[in-house]
């Protein structure tokens, strides 16, 4: 086993139940890990709830921080994952001036090389959206930077595994309870 640390991302699936995020936060928080993003949503299965939390460990830390999770009453189960064996994205949205559209003819040009789009357009403001990796996303800020933003937020990752999690069976027998 490897002591080289390395971006993993932990799949958690649970219940649904107040609290359980600051329980699972407390997991990382005891053993000093910081989490570099995290992002909860519905799964694949009605009723339970996937959360995809991104952190730079070791793979024994990521051995016993998934172990950790499972002793959590909520959690159905928990994986977890290096960047190779995952397709992941970020998605961000940047808030700017709207005179800089028309009159900075180079914002124009940089919205069309970036492969972002214009969400919403008012006489204040517009609104472009990204979608790809964290340093597509930063090299797209760096750019807009130079020109003022008003307004910049980040998700956390959203990923799915490249081979099949066999978690669909056990998430089926959850739903059948």
């Amino acid at each position: 086993m490897s002591q080289e640390i390395k971006t993993y991302t932990i799949s958690v699936y649970t219940e649904n139940n107040i609290g359980l995020l600051n329980r699972i936060s407390a997991i990382f928080q005891r053993r000093h890990i910081n989490i570099e993003s995290l992002t909860t949503s519905q799964s694949e299965i009605k009723h339970v709830n996937r959360f995809v939390i991104v952190v730079k460990i070791t793979e024994e830390q990521a051995i016993k921080v998934v172990g950790q999770i499972e002793k959590q009453v909520e959690a159905i189960r928990a994986y977890y994952h290096t960047n190779e064996e995952t397709i992941f994205t970020e998605s961000c949205m940047f808030k700017i001036k709207s005179e800089l559209l028309f009159e900075e003819p180079q914002i124009q040009n940089i919205i069309k090389d970036s492969d972002s789009r214009i969400v919403t357009v008012n006489r204040e403001f517009f609104v472009l959206e990204k979608s790809g990796r964290r340093y597509e996303i930063e090299e797209l800020r760096e750019k807009l930077d130079a020109f003022g933003i008003m307004q910049f937020v980040r998700s956390g990752r959203i990923a799915v595994t490249k081979d099949e999690m066999k978690v669909s069976e056990i998430l089926e027998e959850f739903r059948n309870q």
